[in-house]
């Protein structure tokens, strides 16, 4: 029969197997960031006003919870002693400063990579227009708003094995294209384009890929400084690659990529997405 101290070290060894089972927090993967619902958030931007009494409030909106970034500057417009009611027509551009990052620019309303949380600067000149007419007004307005939402977890991914071409040869390129995540599917499309009055010649041999077709039918004309691939076999863990000559004379010129890709849910129309990825500069 097992003595009392025999059955407490038993029972104190159980009790630690648990504790040793589980990883020390410094071994676990990071939680995965969780995702805001999209939505649009709104700050007082500031009033133009005219010499007869016109007026257009403006605001300053961003929208957030999805991988982009969009900018908007909706207005109310009036005229003192009239009861007529305005509708607005806002345009211009816009730039986002972030503490430690690059300003950002666009054109109102417009969109660029949501570049994560923080408190953006916002500030845009515009032209403010009614319908009926009545308003018209030209000024600048700022904004401060905090935004939240975690940057997104990047899906896909574009690599180049190189970052300059070299003028009057020929450089053969390696694109890679990954899918990182389980969402989405195989599909992708690769593309690549380069200056038009280079002179520059994009090639492959791959069977996937083609120098797009312009012109009305039955025109075989071909864009020889622009490159389209259709990938269908893309899976996490397992990339498609791309090998494309590209031909500089005397001229040089840059050459981007992007990769527009499918995020499928169900039947739905809008669920695609657009990366850009490396741009290669010229010796």
């Amino acid at each position: 029969m097992p003595t009392r101290p025999t059955i407490l070290a038993c029972l104190a060894a159980a009790a630690l197997l648990p504790l040793a089972l589980v990883a020390p927090a410094s071994a676990r993967p990071a939680p995965a960031p969780v995702a805001e619902a999209p939505a649009t958030l709104c700050a007082p931007a500031g009033t133009l006003r005219g010499t007869r009494g016109e007026e257009a409030e403006v605001a300053l909106c961003a929208g957030t919870g999805t991988p982009l970034l969009a900018v908007s500057a909706p207005s109310a417009c009036r005229v003192a002693g009239t009861r007529v009611r305005y509708a607005c027509r806002t345009e211009g551009t816009w730039t986002i400063r972030v503490a430690g990052r690059a300003p950002v620019t666009g054109t109102l309303p417009g969109t660029q990579d949501y570049p994560g949380p923080g408190t953006y600067d916002v500030s845009a000149s515009v032209r403010v227009r009614s319908a009926p007419a009545g308003v018209d007004l030209r000024g600048t307005v700022r904004a401060t708003l905090t935004l939240t939402a975690p940057e997104p977890v990047p899906t896909h991914a574009v690599t180049v094995d190189r970052t300059a071409l070299r003028r009057g040869a020929t450089t053969t390129l390696t694109y890679t294209v990954r899918r990182d995540s389980d969402d989405g599917d195989g599909s992708a499309r690769l593309g690549l384009i380069g200056e038009e009055a280079s002179g520059m010649w994009i090639a492959t041999d791959d069977p996937r890929c083609v120098n797009p077709l312009v012109g009305r039918y039955p025109s075989k004309t071909r864009l020889p400084y622009a490159l389209d691939c259709a990938l269908t076999a893309l899976q996490p863990g397992h990339p498609e690659r791309v090998r494309v000559r590209v031909t500089l004379g005397s001229a040089c010129s840059t050459v981007v990529s992007k990769i527009g890709y499918w995020m499928p849910r169900g039947q739905a129309l809008y669920t695609g997405g657009m990366l850009a990825g490396p741009t290669l500069t010229c010796d």
